[in-house]
């Protein structure tokens, strides 16, 4: 049967080396796609809403040419076509998506783009060298039928008065592990920066805790500055939080930064639990100032909440959660719909 993989194939050497995928699975694939229906508002007209997603894509970098491999395998990686098929079916639902965990490779991505299509394009960064960095890309993937550049990409260095900041002088001299990224980005009506970034994992009150009171400030003040150009400013991906009401994600929301309540109660990995969805794994936010200067402008939060991975996809194979992360990914997509000016 057709698939939108068919782009790919049309490369002798992209072709999968197995059989085509079974009739269970491409019954799931169809009932994932009715869920993502279900739960992912619709893109209207272009100038009705706009969706914004972030997601940690885990290590998406290289895949193997198969369909669908087993749950046993010595392949590598263990992300294949049925994975990249699944993936991008998420991808597809928003206008613009935060992607954490691009790799140096870029197999999987350039192949995610071509089975999006024409219409879709990305800006990323080059890859973070250095302890901390892992070899990793921050990329914007978005549709360009729905929103366009507005003429901005920078990276975010903290300046080296780092007392501002919260810093003693020369404590952040080393930066960002992985400097947040800003893109703008514009719709008829509305223009808006998004800032991305993945917060060093390491230690919580040398890595992790400067990292996130670096960018909460840097935020209230470019947010602040970008208001009286009429350019709305949200910050979005993995911050490594733990949960509400620790010293990280209290740093993380020191300087006003919001996440909106409709984000609260859903689990943001694969691991975290819906009757506890902030008691662990609580990494992933989309947050934005909601009072005072630096408050959004013409954009109006509509909805929000995940798309679920786990439980959903690749289930007749039987993968612990880990061998599942490897294939998928251990993040759940994390997504926000804003209604835009009439």
């Amino acid at each position: 049967m057709p698939t939108p993989l068919d782009v790919l194939f049309v490369d002798e050497a992209n072709r999968p080396d197995d059989d085509p995928l079974s009739q269970a699975a491409l019954d799931e694939i169809a009932a994932y796609a009715a869920y993502l229906d279900e739960t992912v508002p619709p893109k209207r007209a272009v100038d009705r809403n706009l969706l914004i997603a972030t997601w940690n894509a885990c290590h998406f970098n290289s895949l193997t040419k198969s369909w669908s491999l087993p749950k046993t395998t010595a392949r590598s990686p263990k992300r294949d076509y049925r994975c990249l098929w699944a993936m991008t079916e998420v991808i597809s639902r928003f206008d613009v998506v935060a992607l954490q965990e691009v790799g140096g490779d870029l197999r999987a991505l350039r192949y995610a783009m071509k089975v999006l299509g024409p219409n879709w394009s990305f800006l990323m960064t080059d890859v973070a060298a250095g302890e901390g960095g892992n070899h990793e890309r921050i990329a914007f993937v978005f549709d360009t039928s729905r929103v366009s550049l507005s003429g901005l990409a920078a990276e975010l260095v903290i300046p080296d008065e780092a007392a501002e900041y919260g810093f003693t002088e020369g404590a952040f001299k080393k930066q960002f592990a992985r400097n947040p990224y800003a893109v703008s980005f514009r719709t008829p009506d509305t223009t808006f920066i998004l800032v991305t970034t993945h917060i060093d994992f390491g230690n919580e009150d040398t890595q992790r805790l400067p990292e996130l009171k670096g960018i909460a400030k840097w935020m209230q003040d470019w947010a602040a500055d970008a208001n009286r150009w009429h350019h709305n400013l949200l910050v979005l991906g993995d911050f490594n939080l733990d949960r509400t009401g620790n010293t990280l994600y209290e740093a993380f929301v020191s300087t006003g930064l919001e996440v909106p309540f409709v984000l609260q109660s859903h689990p943001r990995t694969i691991y975290g639990r819906r009757d506890a969805p902030t008691a662990a794994s609580y990494h992933d936010q989309i947050a934005w100032f909601s009072n005072g200067r630096a408050k959004l402008i013409g954009l109006e939060l509509a909805n929000g909440g995940i798309c679920e991975i786990w439980g959903r996809l690749l289930t007749e194979l039987g993968l612990t959660k880990a061998s599942f992360a490897a294939r998928i990914s251990d993040h759940n997509p994390l997504w926000v719909e804003f209604r835009l000016p009439a």
